[in-house]
């Protein structure tokens, strides 16, 4: 039993860490969806900015990047805990949850960066909102099982998210 949930936690580790590559290299693409959600969301025309851009993309690289090394690091601290009878056994529930977590906050922090965030308040702020992190982060694990295109809903659902928070 030990053994299924050791493979169980490191086959999480490996598509966790497939999904950061794919946050990364499409970081341009979801800077651009998430502004373009929100100009439609707000009823503006939306004016494109290459300089706007890189930044949003270098920031969605650099947090994606920050929150690969924290995941790896709760999910070591999982991987030691599965190891512990009848407390192995929710260890891949609690390593879904932090894994969503970090997904739903790189999605969630194109909204912020647009709206002036700095990368702490962006990280006190998915931190009060877990719950919102997690949903966002749940979206894109399971899109990703199914759809492709995963991370592209994802940055929309959460700017819709931010959003609704925002004006709420």
């Amino acid at each position: 039993m030990m053994g299924m949930m050791l493979r169980l936690i490191l086959v999480l580790f490996y598509f966790s860490l497939f999904k950061y590559l794919t946050l990364i290299i499409g970081s341009p693409v979801f800077a651009y969806l998430s502004e373009k959600t929100e100009a439609i969301v707000n009823e503006k025309e939306h004016a494109f900015n290459w300089a706007d851009l890189k930044r949003d993309a270098g920031r969605g690289i650099n947090l994606a990047l920050r929150n690969a090394l924290w995941q790896s690091f709760y999910l070591a601290g999982l991987f030691l805990l599965s190891l512990i009878p009848l407390i192995g056994w929710i260890t891949p529930i609690i390593a879904l949850l932090v894994e969503c977590y970090y997904f739903g906050f790189s999605m969630l922090d194109y909204s912020f960066a647009r709206n002036g965030f700095t990368p702490a308040q962006s990280a006190a702020f998915s931190g009060r909102h877990r719950g919102l992190a997690i949903g966002n982060g749940l979206l894109f694990y399971l899109m990703h099982i199914v759809i492709i295109l995963a991370p592209a809903y994802a940055v929309v659902a959460a700017t819709l998210s931010v959003h609704k928070v925002k004006n709420g």
